[in-house]
């Protein structure tokens, strides 16, 4: 079995200087069909109760995640782990029911939620970017 440290290491060594010419070659806007594509094939996989295809395909996606994040780390922009953090905080702050103190129960109240938290990230996310494009 290999380790998630062990595959992004992979994902490296692909892209590395005495890797595959293919992988190497990729740019994040080259690989937009494949991620697509990998993301169809996903449905597809759901769709049709295909358990073992739908193993194969998460990774497939992984794959991609991994690959964009490996081309970002090159490019100076950000690193799997910086993806990773990114990921649990964010799943942390949207899920305060489970992470805090607020208490609802149904999914649809969850869902409600998750949507007032998500609108109220991206209303500071945009005051963030006006805020440093004016130099504050």
């Amino acid at each position: 079995m290999y380790s998630y440290d062990e595959l992004v290491g992979i994902i490296a060594e692909l892209r590395g200087d005495h890797g595959c010419p293919w992988d190497k070659a990729q740019t994040h806007e080259s690989l937009i069909p494949c991620l697509r594509d990998e993301c169809e094939e996903v449905v597809q996989a759901i769709e049709k109760k295909d358990e073992e295809n739908l193993c194969e395909e998460l990774g497939d996606v992984l794959l991609q995640v991994l690959l964009h994040a490996q081309i970002a780390k090159e490019e100076g922009l950000f690193t799997m782990e910086d993806v990773v953090n990114m990921l649990a905080e964010k799943m942390i702050r949207r899920h305060p029911h489970v992470f805090g103190n607020e208490e609802y129960g149904s999914p649809e109240q969850n869902r409600l939620r998750w949507e007032e938290i998500k609108k109220a990230e991206k209303e500071a996310k945009e005051m963030r970017k006006k805020a440093k494009n004016r130099g504050i």
